[in-house]
């Protein structure tokens, strides 16, 4: 009871980056509150995923395993999950702000009563004392941009358990632990919480398509805004990605001009990365991008305007026209470069 839970989605086994990456988070918020980390996991064929969640930290494994749970289907998997949370009692619930977290969490907090904040990029540990001066120890706080991404919000639950929160994806640092563990499995009898109207909906076929653009695995992302002008002129950017081994980024402003597809959009309303080279070219970095990017390892940005907001949070800025700047650094870079 009053332990930390964690949903980890999966297709055929494979466990999400997004779980993997609550994990890494969660077991740090266990700590917090000296209680124990434990991960439900709902589909077919699952035999030896609980080897992967240990490595991630978690210290007890549910494993809901049954051929009519995979493909994901709502009803039967919110059925499991709300059952689960009635006899286990977490005090906070977390899934990953993916297609599939956003339909199971809410109908998982509406069958709980309990409150739940979607699309969180930040989550702490901390006391809060109301205006009735009712103190409250150990809350879990969740932290989201609020407003269209003009300010940070931190978001309480103070009186209804589970705590519950979808994160973003690529936020959060996946990281094992140092020392690999044994937790303790759990094999969850599935037919003591479905029901004959969990299965009203069938899926007939599906068809998956992996993914073209790939900038979240990227470890060198050349993202360009308005500022770059036209989509003839992030030919550059393509250009500068493909001698550094690094994909191109955009940000919403971009993408809505048509410049770049959308798969290509990071921030709030896109994509979130982490690299280990950002190079900002012809962005202002409002916080509706930053959130987006701000956790990169080294950030370079060129823009016309040396007072712009994206030169804050850069390790280097370059001012100038980026039509000019590129060009030099990519005759530089190979006539440098081995």
């Amino acid at each position: 009871m009053n332990n930390i839970f964690v949903y980890c989605e999966n297709e055929k086994g494979k466990i999400a980056d997004v779980s993997l990456e609550l994990l890494t988070k969660a077991k740090d918020l266990s700590k917090r509150l000296d209680c124990k980390l434990e991960a439900l996991v709902i589909g077919h064929e699952l035999k030896g995923v609980e080897n992967e969640l240990y490595e991630y930290g978690a210290d007890i494994v549910h494993i809901a395993d049954d051929a009519r749970l995979s493909p994901y289907l709502t009803l039967p998997h919110t059925s499991i999950v709300t059952g689960i949370f009635v006899e286990e009692k977490p005090q906070i619930a977390l899934f990953g702000a993916s297609s599939l977290g956003r339909d199971l969490a809410p109908r998982v907090s509406s069958a709980l009563k309990s409150g739940l904040t979607a699309d969180c990029t930040s989550l702490e540990i901390g006391d809060h004392t109301d205006t009735k001066g009712n103190a409250y120890k150990d809350l879990l706080l969740q932290i989201r941009p609020a407003f269209g991404g003009n300010i940070i919000a931190t978001i309480i639950n103070p009186d209804c358990r589970p705590q519950m929160a979808t994160v973003r994806e690529g936020v959060m640092r996946k990281e094992k632990l140092a020392v690999a563990k044994k937790g303790e499995l759990k094999t969850v009898d599935v037919n003591k919480y479905l029901k004959d109207e969990d299965f009203v909906v069938s899926i007939i076929d599906r068809h998956l398509e992996e993914r073209k653009i790939d900038i979240k695995n990227s470890p060198i992302i050349v993202s360009g805004g308005y500022g770059v002008g036209s989509k003839e002129n992030f030919d550059l950017l393509f250009e500068l990605a493909a001698l550094l081994g690094g994909e191109v980024g955009a940000s919403r402003a971009a993408v809505d001009a048509g410049f770049a597809e959308h798969a290509r959009q990071v921030g709030q309303t896109g994509v979130t990365v982490r690299p280990k080279l950002y190079i900002a070219c012809g962005i202002s970095g409002q916080v509706q991008h930053t959130a987006g990017m701000q956790e990169s390892a080294m950030i370079i940005s060129i823009n016309s305007d040396p007072e712009a907001p994206i030169n804050k949070i850069s390790d280097y800025s370059i001012t100038g026209d980026l039509t000019a700047v590129i060009p030099k650094i990519i005759k530089y870079y190979k006539a440098n470069s081995k």
